[in-house]
């Protein structure tokens, strides 16, 4: 019986590595092209060298990878195991004696390996090769600093605002920027041409060079008051990790590795911690001084009525004052985003060894064309088990839900459904 179970062992577990290895050169070319595209207009048209770009791609091919690897094993296990069901494989071996938890233990096993596999991209290997591809897009606008210039376009950098008129190499028509220098204020700065350069004596940067300035700077702390100047020329420097910050999204949760993350999750927490604990303090020593202010007023208006109008305005500062700190969040927005990551990084990669779970007793009703079926099942089951993670993502970020909720619930509700399908499956 022993040696029976371990020819299901090796017979079920080259299948779903052969349909593991189809399913994920699928997902492999379908998230690489995607990457392409993304790409192609942003570098590819930019007269980039040839070794660059396929440098930038081989760069990219991590979180492709991680990607892949649960959606391969999804539909992996579901090919493998509709097929061995459509060929009466599974029964065969169950008239030999070999149980269902016997066939299942492989998928399991294989997608344990799976997971680590994907951990590992996820964790150590994409961002690795964000960190590379950030080095290498940064030495590329050096070089070539055109690769930020678009018609008619307006970029984001950090503080800044650049919106361009036409192109012509590396001289802009008219262009318009506004940025907030320092303390809220802002500056608008318009000009009939610039130059966009690599800064000769500033490394770590590049200057646009106008011609035909105005500049206009507004205090709005201060009411209307703003200043205003005219010149024939003027140097704007754009810092370089602004750009690469803007273009590919700099130093994110998504770039960092789960223990990077983890130690930033910790910091933020103590001074998040710290600064509710100063809102607490603040809160408490207006709501002392708004009561003692009203005791102060009963005194006052029993000694003096003519007082009221003062003590009314006093106390009505210190009501609002109160209000502001009470309504102040000092809640730490990047926090959420970092803990949702951290949840993600581990979610994604325990989704393989769930896939495989669920895909048993799926595949087992298999009867007709059981590959064909499995690949059109696990199509499906991706494609719901991806909008929910990114409806996970988005919900957990924007709208502060439950980090674990929002990244774990897919992987819950497959779980379950396998449950349920595969409890079902052992009455019949």
């Amino acid at each position: 019986m022993a040696r029976s179970h371990r020819i299901a062992w090796t017979y079920v577990g080259k299948e779903f590595l052969l349909a593991f290895l189809v399913a994920f050169l699928f997902f492999f070319f379908l998230f690489f092209l995607n990457q392409i595209l993304v790409m192609a207009e942003e570098i590819f048209s930019k007269k980039v060298a040839f070794w660059d770009v396929v440098r930038l791609i081989l760069y990219s091919l991590p979180i492709v990878c991680a990607f892949s690897f649960p959606f391969g094993s999804l539909v992996g296990a579901l090919m493998a195991v509709g097929r061995l069901s459509s060929d009466n494989e599974l029964l065969a071996f169950g008239s030999l004696g070999v149980p269902p938890r016997q066939l299942v233990a492989p998928l399991l096993a294989i997608g344990v390996l799976f997971s680590l596999a994907s951990f590992g991209m996820n964790d150590y290997l994409m961002p690795l090769g964000n960190m590379r591809f950030a080095e290498l897009y940064r030495r590329i606008l050096f070089s070539n600093p055109a690769l930020e210039l678009e018609p008619y376009s307006v970029k984001h950098y950090e503080k800044s605002w650049i919106v361009t008129g036409a192109v012509d190499g590396r001289q802009i028509k008219d262009i318009l920027i506004i940025d907030a220098p320092s303390e809220g204020n802002r500056r608008i700065i318009t000009a009939s041409q610039a130059r966009l350069d690599a800064s000769a004596d500033r490394q770590g940067s590049v200057s646009l060079t106008l011609d035909k300035v105005f500049s206009q700077l507004s205090y709005p702390k201060e009411g209307d008051r703003f200043d205003y100047t005219v010149s024939d020329s003027m140097v704007y420097t754009i810092l370089l990790k602004n750009i690469t910050n803007a273009t590919i999204g700099g130093l994110t949760p998504s770039t960092m590795s789960s223990a990077d993350v983890w130690k930033q999750i910790v910091v933020r927490r103590k001074d998040q911690d710290a600064a509710q604990s100063q809102k607490d303090e603040k809160v408490g020593s207006l709501s002392q001084a708004l009561v003692g202010g009203l005791r102060a007023a009963e005194r006052k208006l029993t000694a003096d009525a003519g007082q009221a109008g003062v003590q009314r305005s006093s106390l009505a500062s210190l009501l609002r004052d109160l209000n502001t700190e009470k309504n102040r969040s000092v809640a730490d927005a990047a926090l959420q985003s970092y803990e949702v990551e951290l949840h993600r990084k581990f979610s994604m990669p325990v989704a393989c060894l769930i896939f495989a779970f669920f895909a048993f007793p799926v595949g087992l009703r298999a009867r007709r064309s059981g590959r064909t079926v499995g690949f059109g099942v696990g199509l499906f089951v991706a494609i719901i088990y991806w909008g929910l993670l990114i409806a996970g993502q988005t919900f957990g970020v924007r709208m502060s839900l439950a980090p674990a909720l929002s990244m774990w619930f897919p992987d819950v509700l497959v779980l379950a459904a396998g449950s349920i399908l595969f409890a079902t499956g052992a009455r019949r």
